[in-house]
């Protein structure tokens, strides 16, 4: 079994683009996929210059990985609606779904999914409790979970930002493999669009 890390935050665009990438590595049987999450936004609303920037990088991400992002999400930015960003508590989120029996990685395509095309606001326990119910948990078991999960997410992300500097990852998405006792970077940017490709590589790793 190889062991990938990957480098993320809930409310990094590249990483919505990245997800099919993703998604093959959390559903290959010879790969554990282990989430890092890197708490790049503390609870911030964001203001309407900042809001274009968004959109501009959007297109960009769209033109290379091919991930569309949905109605709802661009009349959020471009309106003055709400919007709030959160890596915390989505990271939180992340790490209570572990503790219901929900993958890391299903929990992470929910919340981009909730955000980046169905324009919800994901930086709300509300939406959170919602998805996590959607995806399995019990209300009960979810709330505690939660709870529980506050106290760990600023550990997590110092562990996160600790190994993106021994490693020497500049950002999000990142990869690291783990293999006999090595660790190697992978950049997904250099696979957007080659779907095929992307698989090839992980089959030559794993049968390294």
């Amino acid at each position: 079994m190889v062991k990938v890390h990957y480098i993320f935050d809930p409310m990094c665009g590249w990483c919505f683009g990245a997800t099919s990438l993703m998604a093959e590595l959390a559903h290959h049987p010879e790969i554990e996929l282990l989430l890092h999450p890197g708490g790049m936004m503390q609870r911030a609303p964001i203001s309407v210059d900042f809001r274009q920037h968004i959109l501009q990088a959007d297109q960009r991400i769209t033109a290379q990985t091919g991930q569309a992002f949905g109605e709802a999400y661009l009349k959020r930015v471009s309106s003055g609606a709400p919007l709030i960003l959160d890596s915390y508590q989505t990271a939180q989120a992340i790490i209570a779904a572990e503790q219901v029996g929900i993958a890391a990685f299903e929990m992470l395509k929910a919340i981009q999914k909730a955000h980046y095309i169905d324009g919800k606001l994901v930086a709300s326990e509300e939406t959170l409790s919602e998805l996590a119910l959607q995806l399995g948990a019990d209300q009960d078991a979810w709330q505690q979970a939660m709870q529980a999960a506050s106290t760990k997410v600023d550990s997590q992300v110092a562990n996160t930002r600790r190994l993106m500097e021994q490693y020497g990852q500049g950002g999000f998405p990142s990869l690291l493999v783990e293999q006999q006792g090595q660790m190697r970077s992978v950049r997904p940017s250099d696979f957007y669009g080659q779907s095929q490709r992307w698989k090839s590589f992980w089959q030559q790793v794993v049968n390294h």
